[in-house]
């Protein structure tokens, strides 16, 4: 038996913050830089589409891992993000993990639709696709880093 909904329905995407220390003072970031559009060439965070039969968790544990090849990370929700116009392709909400990861599992490539990725350092941030400059700018605030 098929359901439809009468009302419009909203995206859910996933994006993952990882944060390196090593060891100096500054931290640095995880990005890619996105092969497609819309934003294609920006740099951007990890994170995608959460699939139907996935938690929010295992969603951005999977977009981390296909869009960049790292693992091992434990993921944390930091907070939703729901700007009605955060997304020009749809009404979008974001819900945004973050993590810590040591120089012993730093180990990145680009994947999937991630032309490459990169760590970056935290004071040196490049103009970001979305809204992904104020997620940092609230992780950062939140965490202390």
């Amino acid at each position: 038996m098929d359901y439809t909904y009468k009302y419009p329905r909203m995206l859910v995407t996933v994006d993952a913050l990882v944060f390196l220390n090593d060891n100096s003072s500054i931290y640095k970031i995880l990005l890619i830089q996105r092969k497609n559009n819309p934003f294609q060439g920006h740099f951007a965070l990890p994170g995608g589409f959460v699939d139907m039969n996935e938690t929010l968790n295992d969603a951005a544990a999977r977009e981390l891992l296909e869009e960049t090849g790292l693992e091992g990370v434990e993921l944390n929700q930091l907070y939703v993000f729901d700007e009605p116009n955060r997304d020009p392709r749809d009404r979008n909400i974001c819900v945004a993990f973050y993590g810590f990861t040591s120089p012993e599992n730093s180990k990145i490539r680009g994947g999937d639709d991630a032309e490459y990725a990169e760590w970056i350092n935290l004071n040196e941030l490049p103009l970001l696709a979305f809204d992904h400059s104020e997620i940092i700018r609230f992780a950062r605030n939140k965490l202390g880093i």
